[in-house]
């Protein structure tokens, strides 16, 4: 509930196991990918998290028909039915809530020849500029004009095979551009791909329609197209979120543990348990599950973000409040997204001493955080001050939680089965201030 505030009260407790859910940043490309094929695809292991509703919603205005209540699966099983897609023209009240949504631009060209879709939206954490998308589908044969803040696509003469280098290795745009080139006609070499389990989970889901796409996960990645008529309705299961593993591993590091995350590669995380043991974290792995514990004081650490598989940009929020508890100075570096450390500002308010300098930030870290008001940046950061919470003294109240629930299912569900005592909440103020009316653990 978008007036919901989540309330922490600081304990410095989280141990136990927990299982991740599906993967939101795959998830979201694999009901995409649907449109591809005419027909039922199922779609396991699906969060239920704000941005998978909204995505739903796309694909139905589309003509689609989404649903989780599909008989003899649960409520993670997606059914996604596109054999009555007709329409290639995604509404701007929708598309703007989530900036995955311009995932839908992809197929849509792919199936129709054409896309009419309006300009992303999603977390406020940088420009993010859809260029390499553009450039990269103007490679395969499509013309873009922009109109009143609506992308126009069209391939007049169809899609053809091309050979794409990419400036950065861009997820969406890897994705986007798979997903318009497996029915292309030719081949396609992506190089300077993305190399991110997701796209190789979304690779995966491909292949089982029926598309030809090789050596996904490496930075060249080859595309034999496939008539679109070849396409067919799969059933697929997504891979575990990485980042919601991330998230829990640093709160058990934060807290000393032990914290068992179950249902993710430990191949998936390489980067960020190097920096835990680093930290002086003991990192425990095994096929499907990390656990991390800890004895002895955070130790400063050096981090700079960048495309997998280096250390991910959407676990810096969680890697910083860490530093703000070790002890000694530490150096994090944002390399992807300008404007991701707006979450230093916050964390300052509960104590934590932090100086911006350009794309670095130098965490001077040994300050006892202190319970305090403050606001979800993004979702990760939200996610973040959830966690400096459980260590702070007294009482956080987390504002603008939305962002959390974008891509976090029952955060405060699985905290509180680790120890945690948090809660979300509606405020309402009177004279003597804020007073719980309202409690879901």
């Amino acid at each position: 509930m978008a007036k919901e505030i989540i309330v922490v009260r600081g304990n410095n407790t989280l141990s136990g196991t927990v299982e991740v859910a599906g993967a939101k940043n795959s998830a979201l490309k694999l009901i995409a990918a649907a449109i591809l094929a005419r027909g039922r695809c199922v779609i396991h292991n699906v969060p239920i998290i704000s941005d998978i509703e909204v995505m739903s919603e796309v694909l139905e205005v589309l003509g689609a028909e989404v649903q989780r209540d599909g008989k003899g699966y649960d409520d993670h099983t997606l059914i996604v039915d596109t054999t009555e897609v007709d329409s290639y023209e995604t509404p701007y009240e929708l598309v703007s809530k989530m900036r995955a949504s311009i995932s839908v631009l992809g197929p849509l060209i792919g199936r129709f020849g054409r896309a009419f879709v309006a300009m992303p939206g999603g977390c406020q954490i940088g420009a993010r500029k859809i260029d390499m998308h553009l450039r990269g589908l103007e490679s395969l044969g499509v013309e873009f004009s922009i109109d009143h803040g609506y992308l126009m696509a069209d391939a007049p003469n169809g899609l053809k095979g091309a050979h794409v280098v990419l400036d950065f290795p861009s997820v969406g745009a890897t994705e986007n551009l798979m997903m318009a080139a497996v029915v292309a006609e030719g081949t396609t070499i992506m190089a300077n791909a993305a190399r991110e389990p997701e796209i190789v989970d979304l690779a995966n889901m491909l292949n089982a329609m029926g598309a030809c796409i090789s050596d996904a996960g490496s930075s060249i990645i080859t595309i034999k197209g496939v008539p679109l008529e070849s396409m067919h309705a799969c059933e697929h299961t997504t891979v575990g979120d990485r980042i919601e593993a991330g998230t829990f591993l640093a709160g058990g590091a934060l807290t000393g543990g032990p914290l068992t995350v179950k249902g993710i590669s430990p191949e998936y995380l390489r980067m960020a348990i190097e920096k835990l043991r680093e930290m002086g974290c003991t990192v425990e792995e095994s096929v499907d599950s990390v656990t991390v514990s800890r004895t002895e004081p955070l130790r400063p650490v050096e981090i700079q973000t960048l495309p997998h598989p280096g250390f991910p940009t959407d676990l810096q929020a969680q890697f910083m409040l860490l530093a703000a508890c070790a002890k000694g100075t530490s150096v994090i570096t944002e390399n992807v997204f300008e404007n991701r450390f707006m979450f230093a500002a916050e964390l300052a308010r509960m104590g934590a001493e932090i100086v911006i300098e350009d794309h670095h930030a130098i965490v001077r870290g040994g300050r006892k955080l202190q319970g305090a008001p403050v606001s979800s940046t993004d979702l990760r950061a939200g996610a973040a001050l959830v966690l400096a919470g459980i260590v702070a003294e007294g009482e956080t109240r987390i504002h603008k939680i939305g962002h959390i629930d974008r891509g976090y299912e029952n955060y405060v569900g699985k905290l509180c089965s680790l120890g945690a005592d948090v809660s979300r909440e509606l405020p309402y103020r009177n004279h003597r201030g804020t007073v719980r009316v309202s409690s879901e653990a």
